[in-house]
């Protein structure tokens, strides 16, 4: 066995993220393509043998400035250096709290975790302990854990308190929180799945939820730092209860928040929402030093140009392809091609990775701060070649 496959067998699934496995991001039993990197900056990776890929992936969405950002990376450093953790809530805790409270002032008080998850189990906590219900209903992905997951290992009991609720179907949202009536905790949504959200399906959400005393959770873990500063509440003109950011919140850095009214947020007084790292101050100096490149240099204002740049192509291939494509999903800051068949994904993203491109065969790619229009039309000419002998 070598030491490389020997490495391998330690990890329980290959990788500890599921979506970075091979068989997601190429199809099972690709052949040359990157299954481990080495490093990555800017836009760009490079695997564990030395091969250079313009990244779309972006650690997952994760990464909205670019990998590495100096200014990021030195904050980190800085705070590394200065003790990293310690026995007293950080000084910095409080200064990014009222940072993040000045530019998304829905969210009057936050509290931080380490993932958009646990930041997700903690508003609907908060919702529980507010309304003195159980149930909630959830749009979109909102993390692995116990709530809203009905996965193997997940108590029948706990299954039974989450429910499904459609997306952009505005009359069957209205019946079905209707129907939920006074049981109903929570809904928690994502702002976009596959397509932006409609207006009156928004207004739906707001108008059913406070009639029936339910707390409105908004999960902006992909999108905050994306589609603006302030994510899709910000974009849709959303007023959430509570809100969850995550992601590229810090560039990367492993941090999340849960935010909203100071009333609802009164309720960590009356409940338990803890961990040991959630005050280390390494990612909150991340996200300190993110949220001020993220306004001085009006990085959602750059995502939307080149992703635009991107989105327009990925159009273009579409009418070029019609036998390949079936269609473009998401918005110009998270998009992504539809298929006519799951095979010809596995050849587009093998194709692309062979032409130095990662590029994600299902929702999202991701641009940042870091891709340029020169980067742009150079994916959008590896997509092209690859897809050309498909279509044949």
């Amino acid at each position: 066995m070598s030491e490389d496959s020997s490495l391998r067998s330690a990890l329980a699934g290959v990788t500890s993220t599921g979506s970075k496995r091979s068989d997601v991001l190429f199809g099972e039993g690709a052949v040359d393509v990157p299954l481990r990197m080495r490093r990555s900056a800017g836009c760009r990776v490079w695997d564990d043998r030395g091969r250079e890929y313009v990244d779309y992936l972006m650690g997952l969405g994760a990464v909205a400035l670019g990998y590495g950002y100096p200014a990021v990376a030195e904050a980190a450093a800085q705070a590394a250096r200065d003790g990293g953790v310690g026995p007293l809530p950080p000084v910095l805790e409080e200064e990014v709290a009222a940072e993040i409270a000045r530019l998304i002032p829905w969210a009057e008080q936050v509290r931080f975790l380490k993932t958009g998850a646990e930041a997700m189990a903690a508003a609907v906590r908060l919702a529980r302990v507010a309304t003195g219900r159980d149930l909630v209903l959830g749009c979109g992905y909102h993390g692995w854990l116990d709530w809203c997951q009905g996965a193997a290992g997940v108590p029948a009991a706990t299954r039974a308190h989450y429910g499904e609720l459609p997306f952009n179907d505005a009359e069957r949202a209205r019946a079905i929180i209707r129907a939920a009536g006074d049981r109903l905790a929570a809904v928690a949504f994502e702002p976009v799945i596959v397509q932006p959200p409609d207006t009156e399906w928004l207004a739906v959400l707001r108008e059913e939820t406070a009639r029936v005393g339910a707390v409105l959770i908004l999960d902006e873990v992909k999108t905050v730092c994306r589609l603006a500063v302030g994510g899709g509440a910000e974009r849709f003109g959303i007023r959430p209860d509570l809100v969850v950011l995550g992601k590229a919140i810090a560039n990367g850095f492993p941090l999340a928040v849960v935010g909203g009214s100071a009333a609802l947020m009164s309720g960590v007084s009356r409940t338990w929402i803890s961990s040991t790292l959630a005050t280390e101050f390494v990612s909150l100096a991340a996200a300190r030093a993110t949220l001020h490149q993220m306004v001085k240099q009006d990085v959602p204002a750059h995502i939307a140009r080149v992703g635009g740049q991107l989105f327009a192509g990925l159009h273009r291939l579409h009418a070029r392809y019609p036998s390949v494509i079936t269609g473009v999903g998401g918005l110009p800051e998270m998009c992504f091609l539809q298929f006519t068949d799951e095979s010809l994904s596995r050849a587009l993203a093998t194709g692309a990775a062979g032409r130095g491109v990662l590029f994600k065969r299902s929702a999202y790619n991701f641009t940042s701060f870091a891709h340029d229009t020169a980067v742009v039309e150079h994916t959008l000419g590896a997509l092209d070649e690859s897809l050309a002998p498909l279509a044949g």
